[in-house]
């Protein structure tokens, strides 16, 4: 994992995701919502809702929006039924595509994330195409400005801390754990450092580098795919996005 850096594809992101903040946030207060309902309204005793509210805060999501999904979810009484579907699928030069949904309507969701494929360059595959080619990881960001420490310092902090693994740029220190120990990695952490992201992901084995027409191919695939209500995350193994 050393040496590939997420946070460059999460700035390469940046803009576009801003100009869809508004969805974004929608998403957002369906996974709080979700996650509310089933664990509870206290994010110390519920781990599911301290992840996708720290997810929230990462997208500047605002407070208000955030509380009033988890009331949403306490006061009312059966409520709306979620189910997770994973979507496996191959964009331009074959590049693995990996879809999150959180869907109340089954057959809607799959009807459009294989529309979206098909009239955008890409294919559908089976269930376990591509997902083995994807690593579960915690991911922690801490921007490096203002801060005194160097790589080797940064590194002894991380792994007391409990993590796997430091990548380490001009702007950023990258963090990656185990998916067990991500809350206690962040938690840790988090006394010391402001984080600038914090978050369980998929992290690609091996990236296949895109140019030209094929990467706005791609592009556009995964715009689609993230313009679908459903979708929550949309992860490839693209080494420019």
């Amino acid at each position: 994992m050393s040496g590939h850096s997420k946070w460059n594809n999460i700035k390469g992101r940046k803009s576009a995701q801003d100009a869809k903040r508004g969805k974004i946030f929608q998403k957002l207060s369906r996974e709080i919502y979700v996650a509310a309902k089933a664990g509870g309204p206290d994010p110390t005793a519920n781990s599911s809702l301290r992840l996708v509210m720290d997810k929230a805060r990462a997208e500047n999501m605002p407070k208000d929006n955030i509380q009033r999904a988890i009331k949403k979810a306490t006061e009312s009484g059966a409520g709306d039924h979620y189910m997770e579907l994973t979507f496996e699928g191959y964009g331009p030069k074959g590049v693995a595509i990996l879809v999150h949904t959180l869907t109340d309507n089954k057959n809607r969701t799959q009807t459009n994330v294989r529309v979206a494929f098909t009239r955008n360059g890409g294919s559908v595959g089976e269930s376990g195409s591509v997902a083995y080619q994807f690593d579960r990881k915690g991911y922690i960001a801490i921007e490096r400005e203002g801060l005194a420490l160097d790589e080797d310092e940064m590194l002894e902090k991380v792994l007391d801390a409990g993590a796997e693994d430091l990548v380490t740029s001009d702007e950023v220190f990258e963090i990656y754990t185990a998916p067990e120990d991500f809350t206690s990695v962040r938690d840790a952490l988090e006394k010391e450092f402001t984080l600038a992201r914090a978050e369980l992901t998929m992290i690609p084995q091996t990236t296949v580098p895109l140019e030209g027409a094929d990467l706005e191919q791609l592009e556009r695939l995964v715009d689609k795919l993230e313009d679908d209500e459903d979708v929550s995350e949309v992860f490839t193994n693209c080494e420019n996005l």
